[in-house]
Parts: C-alpha cells; structure tokens; sequence
C-alpha cells in the first residue's frame, strides 16, 4: 500500500514548517501549504514591488502573478535551493518587464513629438512639501533599472547581498558593484534636487572608498 503525505501542521503553537516542507506539501497537492508560503512572504513581497512601481492596484496585481507564476511553475524549482530569492526573482522580472514596456510607449510618444521639445526637460516641481517617500521615489526614477533594483532589495529593503545576487541571478561581486555604482547615482541625483544636503551625504572620496570595499 503506497505511503501517503501526511498533512502539514500549521499549529501555531509548534515549529512554523520550512519552505522546502510547504513547497513539498503544495507539490503534492496541499493547496493550503502554500497558503502559508503566501502568507509568510506576502508583506516584503508588496513592500519590494511597491519599491519599484507607484500604483497601487499595479503592485497588487504584480504580487498577485508572481504566486500565481510560482505556484504553475513549483515543478521547476530546485528544491536545494531557497524558495524565497526565487519568488522574488518572479517579482522583480515582472516588475523589470513593466518598467521597460512602460520606457518603450514613452521613447515611442517622445519620437512622436516636435523636433523643438527636449523631452528631457521638466516642469519644476509643482509639490515642494511632497513627502520624503515620494521624493525619494522621484529620485529613484532617475537609476537606470539594473542599479536601481539592487539598491531597492539592498538598501530600502534590507536583503542581504548574498540574496539580492540569488533574486537578479548574478554573482555577488557584480551585485556588490552595480550597489556602489547605484548608491553614488542616487546620491548624485538627490544632490541635484537638494543642494543643501550636501553636508549630510558621503563627499567624492568617501564614495569611491565605499566603492573599493564593496567590490572585495
């Protein structure tokens, strides 16, 4: 007689199951233990995309994909592996591919417009007093993509380098660089817009010192 899985416990009085228990578990067909995957990673999957796309009913749809997008493809995960880079390597692609359709309409709307516009010219601010997290995204912007993703999973959300390389799937000193690289072009950036944090950000020399470290 075949053995059969037995269910997993989600008493929360005991030991919470691994990831590699609840992906086992949802393999064979227990809807619920992945349930508790979704639960255990649904907050920072939301605050990582909320990093990198401002509408609201987008970032919910994106999580939305990203599990529907692991749990269709959980066959494929290697299991020696950890499942929560993984996740949100589906996310931050999902994200990557919006963020670069979005670049391709407006270059498209851009090459439309008359030959005396200079589309990289801009309005001056209309919110002086907008909150820092907005300014901070504003500034965000203006990272080109592959910089700005790790600096998001690095510094705003506190992945460490190692798992930030398992989520965009590149070596760790790649990683390590493109964040110095990132960190001095939002600093340059921020500067841009407010001149008079100057005393409060890293001078020329401190950053190429934190670039020399983070490439060891």
């Amino acid at each position: 007689m075949p053995k059969t899985q037995a269910p997993v416990n989600f008493d929360t009085s005991a030991r919470a199951p691994s990831d590699a228990v609840l992906v086992e578990h949802t393999r064979g067909g227990d809807q619920e233990a992945f349930g508790q995957l979704v639960g255990r990673y649904e907050k920072r999957l939301f605050g990582v995309i909320g990093r990198m796309i401002s509408d609201r009913d987008l970032v919910r749809d994106i999580a939305q994909e990203a599990f529907l997008r692991a749990y269709e493809r959980l066959d494929q995960f290697d299991s020696a592996r950890r499942f929560g880079p993984w996740l949100f390597r589906i996310a931050v692609n999902l994200c990557i591919d919006l963020l670069r359709r979005r670049r391709r309409k407006r270059l498209s709307v851009f090459s439309d417009a008359p030959s005396n516009q200079d589309p990289e010219v801009t309005s001056s601010d209309p919110l002086p007093d907008r909150e820092l997290a907005e300014e901070v995204r504003h500034v965000l912007d203006r990272v080109p993509l592959k910089y700005r993703t790790v600096l998001v999973l690095r510094d705003l959300e506190g992945f460490s380098c190692s798992e930030v390389a398992a989520i965009v799937n590149r070596r760790e000193p790649t990683v390590r660089w493109r964040l110095a690289r990132a960190r001095e072009m939002f600093r340059r950036h921020w500067l841009a817009r407010h001149p008079e944090d100057a005393s409060l950000c890293a001078t020329e020399s401190d950053s190429k010192e934190v670039q020399r470290h983070e490439s060891v």
